[in-house]
């Protein structure tokens, strides 16, 4: 069963969709990662959220970055933004994200941060999952070390 889903706007985003997705396998996380624009494809993205069995969204965008809001627009599961840097050094796809009107939050992390972005979709998860919880725990206990 799916768990996360991970959305790239576009092709131009598989890199930070293969490394967010990386890091939820090396988790274990079932996960999804579809293309689907915000502005070219605004019905099927609807349609995916919508059926969507995950728990958790990740979603990756550049420039304008409207997907994190498009989806959670039709959501009221978690959704997490992913600024990518293609313009402004990311600022636009950061700003884009964090300034969401009250109703319908978006977390996000740094700009390019897909690993960040799945370690907290992991964290939501491991809030009802004791064995990702101390994978999670495992993880920041090693990195603490490193």
């Amino acid at each position: 069963m799916v768990n996360v889903a991970v959305i790239i706007g576009s092709k131009s985003d598989q890199e930070l969709g293969e490394k967010a997705a990386k890091m939820l396998k090396d988790f274990d996380v079932d996960y999804d990662l579809q293309v689907l624009s915000a502005h070219r494809n605004p019905n099927r993205l609807a349609k995916y959220v919508k059926e969507s069995p995950a728990k958790v969204f990740i979603c990756i965008a550049g420039l304008a970055a409207a997907l994190p809001g498009a989806v959670a627009s039709h959501t009221i599961k978690p959704v997490i933004g992913v600024p990518k840097d293609v313009k402004l050094g990311g600022l636009d796809s950061l700003l884009s994200i964090v300034q969401m009107p009250t109703g319908v939050p978006v977390a996000s992390v740094a700009i390019d941060g897909a690993n960040n972005g799945s370690l907290l979709a992991i964290q939501i998860l491991a809030l009802s999952d004791k064995s990702l919880a101390k994978k999670f725990m495992a993880y920041r206990e090693k990195r603490a070390r490193a």
